[in-house]
């Protein structure tokens, strides 16, 4: 089934198929329609199974059916952070490249000056992070009154980024009749209690089993002391000539400090996190992508949006507090339908961390030792003997919100 059935209009047709669409995605095959058809949609979806296609494509259809009102601020997608505010920006842009559509783009880090100036020229769409939208509307240099269409992407980060109540002092300031659509790559209760103040009577997409992987991605989880990480990341890299590895880890000091000791290793790296300036990040992610440098370390947070055609590497240098952001990680690889490899590197005091990942998984995730790199036998069964109650409970109200009702299913 071709894109040509789903009723878009012809110039959205001719630059998907000049940008190689050949077939919609699932998410996109029971989105598009649903949001052609005015409902509101909560929709789950994996990172790279084409989900910026899926409400993007419907929404610059609906606005180029009423030309009447261009240059009206009609619809605005909302991302939890900079970079994948960027990479929807591009999207929207390269899909839409044929109507005659305007749109800017809004977040923080750099100077408001030029977004207030394309503001005020009259824009249709926008892309925006929630504090700097914030921003232009204290400032009064943006009206949401004419809002139609509005987009949530990845909202179960930006409720992990602690956004919900600068997403209820935006909603305030938006008309009440409008079309509300919710994308979050995994669900849980607060998802779904978000979905009940933001949508109306919705139809659930979910076009995978919940909270899971995607298939294309061979996970393996690497034992290793944790002192020994740095070595064996190195190695990997090295023996197996690895090209574009995508490296995380949890803190924004760990960040820095691994990608100076790569560099060391011969591996030329760096690292990007919330605290280097959006300009510094910009040039890493593109000689990242232009394979000037081999290896990129990012946190969890400065990670999300990076879209690098056929990334094929993940190491989970530490494993997430947060049990879903796994699924996040290690969906910046296998992509569209390419395959991918996840590594995560996994110390003897983790092991709480992986108990509360498997269990979002409902899965096992394979087990090795590299030869060389084996770890302490006696720190292992240490661990094991002495773990930490407490540890086990925070990484479980981590991973479940507080409910602990949820858990491996054997």
């Amino acid at each position: 089934m071709g894109f040509s059935t789903l009723n878009l209009n012809q110039n959205l047709i001719k630059a998907i198929t000049q940008q190689g669409y050949q077939e919609p995605t699932p998410i996109q095959l029971e989105a598009i329609p649903a949001i052609l058809n005015q409902q509101d949609v909560m929709a789950g979806a994996q990172t790279g199974t084409g989900k910026t296609a899926a409400f993007a494509l419907p929404i610059l259809h609906q606005l180029a059916s009423a030309p009447e009102r261009q240059g009206k601020l009609r619809a605005l997608v909302l991302t939890p952070t900079r970079e994948l505010a960027q990479q929807v920006a591009k999207s929207f842009e390269s899909y839409g490249q044929y109507c005659d559509l305007t749109m800017t783009i809004a977040y923080g880090g750099i100077s408001i000056k030029n977004q207030v100036d394309a503001l005020k020229a009259g824009v249709d769409i926008l892309v925006a992070t929630p504090g700097r939208l914030l921003d232009h509307l204290v400032k009064g240099t943006i009206s949401l009154d004419d809002i139609e269409h509005l987009v949530f992407d990845e909202a179960d980060r930006m409720l992990d980024m602690g956004f919900i109540i600068d997403i209820k002092r935006i909603l305030k300031r938006m008309p009440e009749q409008r079309q509300t659509m919710l994308f979050s790559a995994t669900f849980d209760d607060a998802i779904f209690n978000l979905s009940k103040t933001l949508l109306n009577d919705p139809i659930l997409i979910e076009v995978n089993d919940r909270n899971t992987a995607a298939s294309q991605v061979q996970q393996t989880i690497y034992c290793v002391d944790s002192d020994r990480k740095r070595e064996l990341t190195s190695y990997l890299i090295g023996s197996r000539n690895w090209q574009q590895v995508l490296i995380f880890t949890r803190t924004k000091q760990g960040c820095d400090a691994l990608a100076k000791e790569m560099c060391k290793d011969g591996i030329k790296t760096q690292s990007i996190h919330g605290d280097k300036s959006q300009g510094a990040r910009e040039r890493a992610l593109s000689e990242f992508k232009e394979g000037k440098i081999r290896a990129l370390v990012a946190t969890d947070v400065a990670a999300r949006g990076i879209d690098i055609d056929q990334l094929q590497y993940v190491i989970n240098y530490e494993l997430p507090y947060i049990a879903e952001d796994y699924i996040h990680r290690i969906g910046r690889t296998g992509r569209a339908g390419s395959s991918g490899i996840a590594i995560s590197l996994l110390s003897s005091e983790e092991n709480y961390l992986l108990e509360a990942v498997e269990s979002v998984l409902d899965t096992r995730i394979a087990q090795e030792w590299i030869p060389g790199f084996e770890p302490d036998l006696n720190k292992v069964f240490d661990n094991k003997n002495n773990s930490n109650s407490a540890q086990k409970k925070r990484a479980n109200d981590r991973a479940f919100g507080g409910n602990n009702k949820s858990r491996r299913r054997r």
